[in-house]
């Protein structure tokens, strides 16, 4: 049987939440315990500034086996099976299983594109920061000295 405690470095937490890093951050220095966490499809998660890139395997599949959407500040990439079977499949070590992705996204972050090539759906996001949480810069100013 699995360890059923909540295992904070796993990846599923640092991946599917995006826009909460600092607080992943956290609670990621309070989890002492190290499981290998896998899902299918394989999937990478980039982040450059305020960019971040979803890459996800997805050999075989065109732009119409695949569904990409947002709804509540939730992403989801789904995939429903294959249809066409034909002939006699002899062996199979293609995967062509059915799969639904799903990550959580902050408020601030939101889906500018997707593109599929080569077998690689890539899905950019943008984290808006909002201005009253940017920082600002204060202008010092220098007095000049009265004089009468």
């Amino acid at each position: 049987m699995k360890n059923s405690v909540l295992n904070l470095s796993d990846p599923f937490f640092s991946t599917r939440f995006l826009g909460f890093d600092s607080l992943f951050d956290t609670l990621r220095t309070f989890s002492e315990i190290g499981e290998d966490s896998r899902s299918y499809p394989p999937y990478n998660i980039k982040r450059e500034g305020n960019d971040i890139t979803i890459e996800v395997a997805v050999a075989g599949l065109s732009e119409d086996d695949l569904s990409v959407e947002t709804k509540e500040n939730n992403l989801s990439i789904t995939h429903e099976g294959s249809k066409n079977s034909s002939g006699e499949v002899l062996h199979q070590g293609i995967a062509a299983r059915a799969f639904k992705l799903q990550f959580s996204l902050a408020p601030e972050v939101v889906v500018k594109t997707a593109d599929l090539k080569n077998g690689l759906l890539k899905i950019n996001l943008e984290r808006i920061i909002p201005e009253s949480e940017k920082a600002k810069v204060i202008q010092i100013n220098s007095g000049e000295l009265i004089t009468e």
